[in-house]
């Protein structure tokens, strides 16, 4: 189980608190707390997935609750997955072979585009970490232009769903970077489990922000024996080396960057 708050839900999902007070009334997921946090399974996230595409495609709150608890009354036992769509204003269904609309008529064909699917919703089904994780990556990196702290909350979702998510890792510590909490996001970088050329490149700037250059250097190093082809490590390098008179390794850092700008463009 995972803890998030009510705000928590509205920054991942873009569900009004309308929406997801009706979703626990209707007992779908558990009741968010008023102050702090609530624990909610894969099986209530992925619904408040689902409600949270319906409501992107416009379809109305109590639309969308009537839609899931019929669904929910309808399925034979053992039925494992449904697919819902949006339908001009409302709910198209497909169950196995069958298609039809949340008011109960039959629809054919299934209107497009991309339906979201939703597991039974009457026993958790097997959901992976990393499958959920990746979700919340997505939803943050689309966030990024729009709504910098719901980015932030996603990624932050992905990490606590799969801690060794390291694209999450790097984008929510660049993110605390450029909103100046250096020191959070030097920690976030030096906890990953595994790292990247990209980890070590953001923590090498970070660390020039923070005034600790030789530090900077021997993260620039491990950026460049991890990708020989990052050529502006090659060029921060010959900065540094040229502020610390050290003339030598300057020009060789910024031949090879040459090299490269002249073999590859920038």
């Amino acid at each position: 189980m995972q803890e998030y708050s009510l705000a928590d839900l509205k920054r991942l999902f873009g569900l009004p608190p309308a929406l997801i007070r009706k979703l626990s009334q209707a007992g779908f997921i558990t009741e968010p707390a008023s102050r702090g946090k609530s624990k909610f399974t894969f099986q209530e996230l992925l619904v408040l997935r689902v409600a949270g595409a319906l409501k992107a495609a416009k379809i109305s709150t109590p639309k969308i609750a009537a839609a899931l608890e019929q669904i929910r009354s309808v399925l034979p036992t053992g039925q494992l997955s449904v697919t819902l769509a949006a339908s001009g204003k409302d709910v198209a269904v497909r169950e196995g072979s069958r298609e039809w609309e949340a008011s109960g008529q039959y629809a054919l064909p299934l209107v497009k585009p991309g339906p979201a699917r939703v597991a039974e919703l009457r026993s958790p089904p097997e959901v992976s970490a990393a499958s959920l994780a990746h979700d919340h990556y997505r939803r943050g990196h689309m966030l990024e232009d729009t709504d910098v702290i719901a980015a932030r909350a996603a990624y932050l979702a992905a990490l606590s769903v799969q801690e060794d998510h390291l694209e999450a890792r790097i984008n929510l510590g660049r993110l605390l970077h450029l909103d100046g909490r250096l020191k959070e996001a030097e920690q976030l970088y030096r906890q990953a489990k595994t790292s990247s050329a990209l980890l070590s490149f953001n923590l090498a700037i970070l660390l020039e922000d923070l005034e600790r250059e030789e530090e900077a250097v021997a993260a620039y190093r491990d950026a460049l024996a991890q990708d020989p082809l990052l050529h502006d490590a090659h060029f921060n390098l010959s900065r540094l080396h040229e502020k610390a008179n050290r003339p030598r390794e300057a020009l060789r850092h910024l031949l090879a960057y040459r090299r490269h700008i002249a073999r590859y463009g920038e």
